[in-house]
């Protein structure tokens, strides 16, 4: 290779990484909040991920979603998606000390409140232990359901396509359980309904 091509190379390469990087330092912009930007975001932070532990599967768009079964705030065991057969569902992945998760919130709690019986059903999972979710609904309360993982390199946001961790996190799920969409990054306000509509 030569040199000119080489610097070249570096110099896109580098141009990426600034870009991916003023998006995660700078906040959502209008590339990160269109399909193609999270398409995008979602392959840079992919590959740059820690190698996944075996037998842990991992969704992919098209595909059906992994069964999470994991504890709500009561310590019942919930799996999903099958809690909610013939629902299509938004999984918020978030935690009470990440900033814009808490920030988002009163949206998902708004959007949530506006589904009826048929419409998208709101989960939250927090990336948490118990006590800290509970003092947190004190000050911001919400209806949705929540559930509870333990932050690692196989939690609910790893397997439902998020390898590197980036907090909050969605996911559209259809109704026969197969992932449409992801989310890095929180939602604006107003931003879900159009979102959600696949």
């Amino acid at each position: 290779m030569h040199g000119s091509t080489r610097v070249v190379l570096v110099a896109v390469a580098a141009g990426v990484l600034g870009a991916v990087a003023s998006i995660l330092v700078g906040g959502s912009g209008p590339l990160l909040r269109s399909e193609v930007g999270q398409r995008v975001l979602n392959r840079v932070l992919t590959a740059s991920a820690p190698p996944i532990p075996a037998g842990i599967t991992v969704a992919s768009r098209g595909t059906p979603i992994p069964t999470l079964s994991l504890p709500d705030l009561q310590g019942h065991e919930v799996s999903v998606p099958q809690a909610w057969p013939g629902r299509r569902l938004l999984v918020n992945v978030w935690a009470s000390w990440c900033g814009p998760c808490i920030e988002e919130m009163p949206e998902l709690q708004r959007f949530a409140m506006q589904q009826d019986d048929n419409g998208v059903q709101v989960v939250g999972i927090a990336l948490d232990d118990a006590a800290a979710v509970h003092a947190f609904l004190q000050r911001v309360p919400v209806s949705y359901p929540l559930l509870l993982d333990t932050p690692g390199p196989a939690d609910a946001g790893v397997r439902l396509g998020n390898p590197k961790g980036v907090l909050p996190y969605s996911v559209l799920v259809a109704a026969d359980g197969r992932l449409l969409k992801q989310r890095i990054g929180p939602f604006e306000p107003g931003e879900i309904e159009a979102w959600a509509q696949h």
